[in-house]
């Protein structure tokens, strides 16, 4: 009797006495007529290069490396908590496994199975054959049903497809699959399709690689060439707004030389009219003392000279006296015209600068602000009109079909009363034809169908009886020929009536003719049905 314990990667397997099966445990007393066997649980690596052939004949190697070993968390009904029902690792669920002879315990099917001395190390390569030949076969298969573009495009699928499947396998040993490794596909010998595949996406990188510089390029391009347009319009906005200052400043510029013209004119002006006053001041004083010189002169001339040229000198005098006056006249008046339109040209020049630049300077503005005003507000009015208009439209419209559906029902109303006063649908109808005048108009419309259509109708009676009152007569005494004689006497009045009626006149040679008296008569007749 001995106390065995199992390392941590192992467990121990007890059969024998008082142990039905197998015991799998930790750490257990051995007794005598019992067998106790470590194995061990680690999971090891199985690389395999395995020789596939896809649903299109295509051979290629699938390297696979899988981690394998015992499961050690599906111990089935020897779990300790069986409270809850476990799940497989095919997704169905484990129900009771005590009357399995492994009772579902993954650990116990290994040590029935597959476990091995841990001490002796006899079997390891039996069971890797069996995992070998379990992962090559079942690859193998799941390969056949797959297209090459399936296992390429779908490597996460395949890869599950393929632990799902090896798994089901392995379950029935109590193996489990830890890791699942696919690695790259490679060429089978003598083929060079995933060489063909690589180059094709090599080149296929490359001419990418190509365009995407080009396009590259042709972004830089462009957006150089948008850079240069945005610069350029940034200078033509700046060379526009420096245009506008400088022509303000101009206008400014302009204003202040026709002040300064304008103050410089009347400082002219003001110093010509004090030189004029001045020189004509000088030219009036030297006349005068030209004047009190020669009239000082006049007189001494007069009283030396008055005895012998008295009227001679005096004329003499007033003419100088006139043509002095005359000249002085001439002289002041040319100076103040002179001054006057040179005065005048300086303030007209000056204000129509002025004028001109204050008026296109105004103009400028107030049509920008009156444009901008109206198109404002008349944007403005227009949605406030549409809006306002459309709510009331809207409004109107609600408030009309209301009153109509309204009206429609209390006519359906009066309507349903009168219907029953009158006995019924049929009676109300008669009952509104005769109030608005159906039968009236009915009437009116036959009438106006018939008339102008003056119809003829011709009346006649032939026999023995002919023009008699009686209905009996002497017609019992007919003898045999009467018929024949009727039907005689019926075809002349009948073709006279159809040469009435249509117009038509037949040979008389052929049907007779009626007597003058008849004709007349007749006429008479058609006459008064003719009106």
């Amino acid at each position: 009797m001995s106390y065995k314990i199992a390392a941590p990667d192992e467990y121990l397997a007890i059969t024998g006495m008082s142990v039905k099966n197998v015991l799998i445990t930790k750490a257990a007393w051995v007794w005598p007529l019992q067998r106790c066997t470590r194995f061990s649980v680690q999971p090891h690596d199985y690389a395999m290069n395995l020789q596939a052939m896809t649903k299109e004949k295509l051979q290629f190697l699938l390297p696979v490396v899988f981690t394998i070993g015992p499961d050690v968390n599906s111990r089935g009904a020897n779990s300790r908590a069986p409270k809850a029902p476990a799940a497989s690792h095919a997704g169905e669920v484990v129900d009771s496994h005590i009357h399995d002879e492994d009772r579902g315990d993954s650990l116990m099917k290994y040590a029935m199975l597959l476990a091995e001395s841990t001490a002796q190390k006899k079997g390891s390569q039996y069971l890797e054959n069996i995992v070998k030949g379990i992962i090559e076969g079942e690859t193998r298969v799941l390969v056949s049903s797959m297209t090459m573009e399936e296992i390429f495009t779908e490597r996460e699928e395949f890869k599950r497809r393929i632990f799902r499947n090896i798994q089901g396998e392995l379950d029935q040993f109590g193996l489990k699959i830890y890791n699942a490794n696919v690695k790259e596909l490679k060429d089978a010998a003598g083929s060079n399709y995933f060489q063909s595949l690589s180059q094709k996406a090599h080149e296929g990188a490359t001419n990418q690689a190509r365009i995407d510089v080009a396009e590259a390029q042709l972004r830089g391009n462009v957006g150089e060439a948008e850079r240069h347009g945005q610069q350029e319009r940034s200078i033509a906005k700046i060379n526009a707004e420096t245009a506008v200052q400088k022509t303000d400043r101009d206008v400014e510029r302009a204003t202040a030389e026709a002040n300064l013209a304008t103050q410089k004119t009347v400082l002219s002006r003001d110093v010509e009219i004090a030189r004029i006053q001045a020189t004509r001041a000088t030219e009036s004083r030297d006349e005068d003392l030209k004047k009190e010189v020669q009239v000082k002169r006049a007189a001494a001339e007069l009283e030396r000279l008055r005895a012998v040229d008295v009227v001679k000198a005096a004329i003499a005098r007033e003419s100088k006296q006139q043509a002095a006056d005359a000249r002085a006249y001439e002289v002041e008046a040319e100076a103040r015209a002179n001054f006057e339109k040179s005065t005048k040209t300086t303030d007209a020049s000056a204000y129509k600068t002025k004028v001109e630049a204050e008026t296109q300077a105004a103009a400028d503005f107030n049509r920008t602000t009156k444009n901008t005003d109206a198109s404002a507000y008349k944007t403005k009015m227009d949605a406030d009109a549409w809006s306002h208009a459309a709510i009331k439209n809207a409004e109107a419209n609600l408030q009309k079909k209301l009153k109509e559906a309204e009206g429609m029902v209390a006519m359906a109303e009066a309507y349903n009363k009168m219907s029953q006063a009158f006995g019924g649908p049929a009676g109300l109808l008669q009952y509104m034809m005769i109030e608005k005048g159906t039968y009236v108009e009915l009437a009116k419309a036959n009438a106006a169908a018939v008339n102008g259509m003056q119809p003829k109708i011709s009346v006649w009676n032939t026999g023995s009886d002919a023009g008699s009152s009686g209905a009996g007569g002497q017609g019992s005494g007919q003898d045999s020929a009467a018929t024949l004689r009727n039907v005689y006497q019926l075809l002349p009045p009948l073709m006279s009536t159809i040469h009435d009626q249509t117009g038509i006149t037949l040979p008389e040679w052929q049907f007779g003719r009626l007597p003058n008296s008849e004709v007349a008569k007749r006429h008479g007749k058609d006459q008064v049905n003719g009106n």
